[in-house]
Order: structure tokens, then C-alpha cells, then sequence
């Protein structure tokens, strides 16, 4: 009579989640989404700097800076205030400014303890200010023959103002709504830094210090670094809980 109970036993299904295949999973899934849009990504920003550096894109950049001019090409389209409110917002995009939004996103993370997010933040910025100036240096494209109001000391493709307000303002948003279990904070941080980074790349084309590709490359790497920074951060976190599971 025991013997036939332990057969049935052996005969039912055993749940064993192991034996799912790879992705299957929700965190799996997620995985598998997440790095198709960095894959995605990284290809539109290599499509780009292929067309720029064989000049394919050249009249759709011009087509687009000409309209934002006016009578004038020294100045842009529009009164002076929107000439000025334009150089506020460029500045928000300048490595001054980003450090302290960093500083001041590190100092958070170290309040609510969160002593290794802060850590992981300041090295994936500072890792995307390092690629920046490498791809820079590496196009070394000139900028803008069109005349503009403000200063600029490094090459254009990709836009640094681009692509550093992405890799900080999305690594520290999405850091800090990982941090507040609130939805509505969380979706306050990711909304407001997204629109941080699309006002800091419009006005570098409106201020004709950037071609459009120039950003739209900066868009696309900084997107993709900030998002690969974010997915190794949750990585690290789930690891303590994996390693204890096995």
C-alpha cells in the first residue's frame, strides 16, 4: 500500500520553474525587450554615423536648420525671448549643470541609504561622459557653418549637450523611481527626464550649434547607455536574491 502511494506520488507533475525555457520568465521577458531596444538603439545610431560620414544627410540637415532661421541667419526664428529662453534650456544640457543634477541625485540615493545605486550612478554618468568625448574625437565633424550665439569648443557628431542629458537625466530618473515605491513619483522622475532631454536637443538645433543627426545620434546612444547602466544596476540587485535561491 506504500509502495503504490510513493509510485503515485512520483507520477504527478512536478512543478520545477528551472525548466522553463530562457525568456519565458516575466524578468526574462523583460530582459529580452529591454536589450532589443538597446540593440535598436545602438544600430540607429551606427546607420547615422555611417550616412553623416558619407554625407547622405546633408540636405536633410540643412533643410531643417534654414527653416529655424530667419531674414537674418545670425539669429533664429522668433522674438528675442525665445532666443534667450533657448540658451537657458541649452544650458541645462552642459557638464556644469549635469554634475550637479548628479551630485545632487547621489546625495538623495546616500539619504535613503541606498549607498549602491549612488555609487552605480556616478560611474554610469561619468562612463557616458568618457564615451561622449571618445566618439567625438573619432567623427570629429565640424559644426554648423550657420552662424549661432553661443560658444562651443568641441566637435558635433554626436551632440554632447544630446547625449549627456540623456545618460544623466534618464540614469538618475530612472534610479530614483526605482527608489520610491510611489507609481506617481516614479512616473513624475521618468516623464520629467525625458522632457528635460528632448527640450536640452531641440534647442542645440535651434541655436544652430548642432545638426539634427547630431542629436538625434546623441539621443540614440545616450538612450541606450542609460538604459544598459539601469539593467545592470537591477542585475546586481536581483543577484544576492539568486544566489540565495540556489
Amino acid at each position: 500500500m506504500c509502495l503504490t502511494n510513493e509510485v503515485g506520488r512520483l507520477s504527478e507533475p512536478v512543478p520545477d520553474i528551472e525548466r522553463r525555457p530562457f525568456g519565458r520568465s516575466p524578468q526574462g521577458k523583460n530582459r529580452l525587450i529591454v536589450g532589443m531596444l538597446v540593440a535598436c538603439l545602438v544600430l540607429g545610431f551606427g546607420v547615422l554615423a555611417e550616412e553623416v560620414l558619407e554625407g547622405d544627410t546633408t540636405k536633410f540637415d540643412l533643410a531643417i536648420m534654414s527653416t529655424l532661421r530667419g531674414a537674418d541667419q545670425a539669429y533664429p526664428i522668433g522674438p528675442p525671448w525665445l532666443q534667450e529662453a533657448a540658451r537657458d534650456v541649452t544650458s541645462i544640457g552642459s557638464v556644469v549643470f549635469l554634475g550637479f543634477v548628479l551630485m545632487a541625485g547621489v546625495a538623495y540615493l546616500l539619504l535613503v541609504h541606498k549607498r549602491a545605486l549612488a555609487i552605480w550612478m556616478a560611474v554610469a554618468v561619468a562612463g557616458g561622459e568618457l564615451l561622449g568625448t571618445i566618439l567625438k574625437l573619432s567623427f570629429n565633424r565640424p559644426r554648423p557653418e550657420i552662424p549661432h550665439v553661443t560658444r562651443v569648443f568641441t566637435a558635433s557628431f554626436p551632440s554632447g549637450h544630446a547625449m549627456l542629458s540623456a545618460i544623466t537625466f534618464l540614469t538618475v530618473g530612472a534610479l530614483l523611481s526605482h527608489a520610491n515605491q510611489d507609481f506617481r513619483l516614479k512616473v513624475y522622475f521618468m516623464a520629467l527626464a525625458v522632457f528635460l532631454t528632448l527640450a536640452v536637443g531641440v534647442s542645440r538645433v535651434y541655436l544652430a550649434v548642432h545638426y539634427p543627426t547630431d542629436v538625434l545620434a546623441g539621443w540614440c546612444i545616450g538612450s541606450g547607455w542609460a538604459i544598459l547602466c539601469w539593467m545592470v544596476a537591477l542585475w546586481f540587485q536581483e543577484w544576492p536574491e539568486r544566489r540565495l535561491k540556489t
